[in-house]
């Protein structure tokens, strides 16, 4: 099962609708901004860990992560956190571009889509973590399943994340940037 799927099946009814509101916006839509948001961050891990000192860095961040509940924390301190993983995956500028391009694809406001990044990157480093460590994960083994989490990315959502880092888009998908079939 893929981290969006995992998250969205986390956070459930109850949190589509309060983040949701924090969007200003239907948990339908919702949804789809959170599928988006994840992706780019699983993203980001994936470009990350395509380099060996990138995965090992990563991987020891998992560790610190595994006991986590950010699911049932305070969500300033998760924020906070979720700055820190963003500046380290996505790099500030890089977050920034992100924020702004999933803002002009769904229509909401960066800001708001600014701390909803900011709220999920500790959620999605939890449950890596938990998957990595239930599945006894080699740093090769996460780098090889970011990658392939990465490469599933509607086009849209790839060319947005090959932007944030300066590199050519990624080449095809068969899907929109909100995963519905073109």
């Amino acid at each position: 099962m893929r981290l969006t799927d995992r998250l969205l099946a986390e956070l459930g009814d109850p949190g589509l609708e309060q983040i949701g509101g924090m969007l200003a916006t239907d948990p339908g839509r919702a949804r789809d901004a959170i599928a988006a948001a994840t992706a780019m961050i699983v993203g980001g891990m994936a470009r990350d860990a395509e380099h060996p000192d990138g995965a090992e860095a990563l991987r020891a961040a998992l560790d610190e992560h595994t006991d986590a509940d950010p699911f049932n924390g305070d969500v300033a301190a998760l924020i906070r956190d979720g700055q820190n993983i963003l500046a380290h995956v996505l790099g500030g500028q890089g977050t920034e571009t992100v924020a702004y391009g999933l803002a002009r694809l769904s229509g909401l406001d960066p800001g708001a889509v600014m701390r909803l990044l900011a709220l999920l990157a500790p959620m999605v480093m939890s449950l890596l973590a938990v998957q990595a460590g239930d599945a006894d994960m080699s740093t090769e083994e996460m780098a090889a399943e970011l990658g392939r989490e990465r490469a599933g990315l509607p086009r849209e959502l790839g060319a947005l994340l090959a932007d944030a880092f300066g590199d050519l888009p990624e080449p095809h998908t068969t899907r929109d940037a909100w995963g519905a079939p073109w």
